[in-house]
C-alpha cells in the first residue's frame, strides 16, 4: 500500500500545462543550451539540489522530503536518484517518504554502516573504545531507522548520470565520511560540498567536528578538505546549509586560517604526552614508601614514571584521612599503599573520598576504597545524576565506559556550591568550579601554611613556563560551554588566589598566579576563535550538544509498553524564544504530544513530559527516538535524540 501511495505522488501530480515551479524553489543554472537541464536549490532541514534532465531528476540530500511534494512543479515525474554527501539525520531525515518510489540511494562508502544500521552506533552500555565516539559519546548522528544504499563512492570515486559526469572527492570533517560532488560546468567546477563550509567562512556546527578528546583530529580533517576544494576552484560551492557560495575560493582560503587560528588555541596548553612526566609536579619529596610522595607535612599523594593517577591524601594530625579522588590505581597496589602508611606515617582511617568530577577515572577504585577501607563518597550536588545514574545521560568519560568499572557510584555526603564544612580542625569549602565539565567541584582550604585548592582535570602544566596556558581537553560533550566551564573556572581561580594547585592526575602547580592569567586570557580568546566560526550569533547554540536533551537518554522498554522522558530545552538568549520540537520515533511507535511547542524566557530552561509506546511489533534491540528542532523559525531538524533497548 506504502508503494501505491509513493506513486500516486508522481502520477496524481503530473504538471499542468504552463505550471510555474513552487516558490520554495529558487533556479541557480540552467545546464544545457536547450534548457531541458537545470538546477534548482529546495531548503528545509537542509539544502536539496535538484540536478533535472527533462521530467527526471538528481537530488544531492534530501531534507526532510517536503521537496517530493513539489518537484511536479518542476516537470519531474521521476526522483532516479538522491546523492547523500553525508550521513547527519538532518540531511537524510525524510526517506521514509522516497521508499517505494524507484529512487537509487548513493552515500559515502566510509558512512555506508551509518546509513545501513544506523542503531549499531548508540549504545546501550557505551565504552571508551567505541567507534565514532568521544570516550563513549557518539559524535556521529545516524537516522532513525535504516538506509539501504544502492552505490556506495569510494574517497575517490564518479558517476555519470543523463550524461552529467560527477567527480566524488571525500571531503571528512563535518562528518567522518563525508563527500563532494564537483559537476564540470561552462569549464568550471559546481562543488555539492556537504557541510565543510558555510557562507561568511563559518562551520555548521562544532561538535559534529569533535572527533576526539581535545587532540583535533576533525579540525586537521576539515582543514584538508577546505583545502582540497579550494584548490579545485569551484565557480559555485554549494553546501548543505545556508547560501550558494559564489567564487568561494578566498572564503576557502579564510576558512582555514580560522582553523588554524581555533587549533592553536584548542590543542592543550602544556606539552601532554611529551613532557608531561617532568613538569607533573616540582614540590612533592618521596616517602620511605614506594610511589607515595610528600606535598607537603599532611599532604601526599602518588607519582611514579609514566604514572598518572588520580589519588591525594589529605592526613590530619590524628591519623584520620581524606581521599580527593581515586581513580587508575591497581587495587593490590592502592592496599599496600595504605597498608604502609598505616605503619610508616599514622594513618588510622580514610573518613572519605571526595571525587572531583564526573570522569570515570576519578572514581573508579572508589566503592573499593568504601568496602574495604569504610571510606564514605562526597561530592557536589549538581555531580549526583551523572555519578550516580550515569545511563541517563549522554556525557562522555562515565564510569561504566571504563573496563570493569562499576556501572554507578552511591554518593553519601552531598554538598552545594559553596558549603564550608570543618573537618579534624581544617576548614574547608566546596566549590562549583567548572572547567573541563560543568560537573565538577574544586575542595579548597588552608593546609600547611598555604592556600590550597584541588581542581580535579582543568588545568595542567608548569607555572614556571610562560608558553603554557594550562587547559586541558576542550570537549563539547563534557558539557562545558566556555561560561559554564573555563572561563568561570578561571576566573574563580583568578578570585581565590591559591598558593598550591593539586590537578588531577598528580599535577602539582606551586605559585601558580602567572599560570591562571595566562589561563584566563586562553579561555577568552577561544570563545573568541568558536565566536569567529560560529554559524549562529550565540556560540553555544553551535558548540553545546545538550541545549535540547532528553532525560534520560537511555530508556529500557518491553513491546507494548510506556514510560515517560523528559525533554530539557534552554535558551541561551537574552531574549525570549520560541520552539518547536517534533518527537521523531521508528514507524509504530507513538509519542504524547507528537511536538513540543513553546516560549522560554531569557536565559532560561525548562522540561517538557513526553510519553513513548513501543509498538507490540517492535524489533528487540536499540531504537532511536529523534527531535527535529525549530527555534526562533529556524529549522535545525534532528539533531538530538535518545535511544531505547527493547528487551
Amino acid at each position: 500500500m506504502h508503494r501505491v501511495r509513493s506513486l500516486l505522488l508522481f502520477v496524481l501530480a503530473l504538471p499542468l500545462a504552463g505550471q510555474t515551479p513552487h516558490p520554495g524553489f529558487r533556479k541557480l543554472l540552467t545546464l544545457t543550451p536547450s534548457g531541458e537541464a537545470d538546477l534548482h536549490l529546495w531548503s528545509d532541514t537542509a539544502n536539496v539540489y535538484v540536478l533535472r534532465d527533462g521530467d527526471r531528476a538528481l537530488l544531492v540530500d534530501l531534507g526532510d522530503g517536503s521537496v517530493l511534494d513539489h518537484l511536479p512543479s518542476l516537470g519531474v515525474r521521476q526522483v532516479e536518484w538522491v546523492l547523500f554527501t553525508h550521513h547527519h539525520r538532518e540531511q537524510t531525515q525524510g526517506y521514509r517518504r522516497l521508499r517505494g518510489s524507484g529512487a537509487r540511494i548513493g552515500a559515502p562508502l566510509a558512512e555506508r554502516e551509518l546509513f545501513e544500521s544506523p542503531s549499531r552506533f548508540r549504545k546501550v552500555k557505551p565504552a571508551l573504545s567505541d567507534h565514532f565516539a568521544v570516550h563513549g559519546a557518539s559524535y556521529v548522528r545516524p537516522g532513525v531507522e535504516p538506509i539501504p544504499v544502492d552505490r556506495a563512492f569510494g574517497r575517490m570515486d564518479d558517476f555519470t548520470w543523463r550524461g552529467f559526469s560527477l567527480h566524488v572527492v571525500e571531503t571528512k570533517g563535518n562528518s567522518p565520511g563525508s563527500l563532494s560532488y564537483l559537476l564540470p560546468h561552462a569549464g568550471a567546477w559546481l562543488a555539492f560540498s556537504g557541510d565543510v563550509m558555510l557562507e561568511g567562512a563559518r562551520m555548521h556546527n562544532w561538535f559534529d567536528t569533535e572527533w576526539d578528546y581535545g587532540f583535533a583530529a576533525g579540525i586537521y580533517a576539515l582543514h584538508e578538505s577546505a583545502a582540497l576544494l579550494e584548490r579545485y576552484g569551484p565557480r559555485w560551492l554549494f553546501p548543505s546549509h545556508g547560501p550558494p557560495i559564489a567564487n568561494p575560493a578566498s572564503q576557502l582560503a579564510a576558512f582555514r586560517r580560522k582553523l588554524e587560528a581555533l587549533e592553536k588555541l584548542y590543542v592543550r596548553g602544556y606539552p601532554v604526552f611529551r613532557f608531561s612526566g617532568a613538569m607533573q609536579d616540582r614540590v612533592s619529596r618521596p616517602t620511605a614508601i614506594p610511589h607515595v610522595w610528600q606535598v607537603s607535612p599532611h599532604l601526599y599523594k602518588f607519582k611514579g614514571p609514566n604514572f598518572y593517577p588520580n589519588f591525594y591524601l589529605l592526613l590530619a594530625p590524628s591519623g584520620r584521612a581524606l581521599a580527593i579522588d581515586c581513580g587508575l590505581l591497581d587495587h593490590g597496589f592502592l592496599d599496600q599503599a595504605i597498608e604502609r602508611m598505616q605503619r610508616q606515617v599514622g594513618l588510622k582511617q580514610i573518613d572519605a573520598c571526595v571525587i572531583t568530577h564526573m570522569h570515570g577515572d576519578h572514581m573508579l577504585e572508589a566503592e573499593h576504597l568504601r568496602a574495604k577501607w569504610g571510606a564514605q563518597v562526597w561530592a557536589l550536588d549538581r555531580m549526583v545524576g551523572p555519578v550516580e545514574h550515569p545511563e541517563r545521560y549522554d556525557y562522555a568519560a562515565a564510569l561504566p565506559a571504563y573496563p570493569r568499572a562499576p556501572a554507578a557510584l552511591k554518593i553519601d555526603r552531598v554538598f552545594r556550591d559553596g558549603e564550608a564544612f570543618t573537618w579534624e580542625g581544617y576548614a574547608l569549602t566546596v566549590d562549583w568550579m567548572p572547567g573541563q565539565t560543568e560537573f565538577a567541584l574544586a575542595l579548597r582550604g588552608h593546609i600547611d601554611g598555604r592556600q590550597v585548592v584541588f581542581t580535579g582535570d582543568n588545568l595542567f602544566g608548569d607555572p614556571l613556563d610562560p608558553a603554557q596556558s594550562g587547559h586541558e581537553a576542550v570537549v563539547a560533550r563534557n558539557s562545558g560551554i566556555l561560561e559554564e566551564g573555563y572561563i568561570y573556572g578561571a576566573e574563580y581561580l583568578r578570585r581565590i588566589q591559591p598558593d598550591l594547585i593539586l590537578g588531577g592526575h598528580s599535577y602539582v602547580m606551586d605559585q601558580p598566579a602567572g599560570l591562571i592569567e595566562r589561563y584566563r586570557s586562553w579561555a577568552y580568546d577561544l570563545r573568541a576563535a568558536f565566536a569567529d566560526l560560529s554559524s549562529d550569533p550565540d556560540y553555544r547554540y553551535w558548540f553545546d550538544p545538550y541545549w535540547v536533551r532528553a532525560e534520560p537518554y537511555r530508556l529500557k522498554l518491553r513491546r507494548g509498553q510506556e514510560a515517560n522522558v523528559t525533554l530539557h530545552v534552554r535558551n541561551f538568549r537574552p531574549a525570549q524564544q520560541t520552539h518547536r520540537i517534533a518527537v521523531h520515533a521508528p514507524e509504530g511507535w507513538s509519542a504524547t504530544p507528537a511536538a513540543v511547542e513553546g516560549a522560554l524566557e531569557a536565559a532560561g530552561r525548562k522540561g517538557f513530559p513526553v510519553r513513548l509506546r513501543a509498538p507490540e511489533s517492535a524489533s528487540a534491540g536499540v531504537a532511536i527516538v529523534a527531535f527535529d528542532v525549530t527555534l526562533d523559525g529556524k529549522r535545525y531538524g534532528e539533531w538530538f535524540d535518545l535511544i531505547v533497548e527493547v528487551e
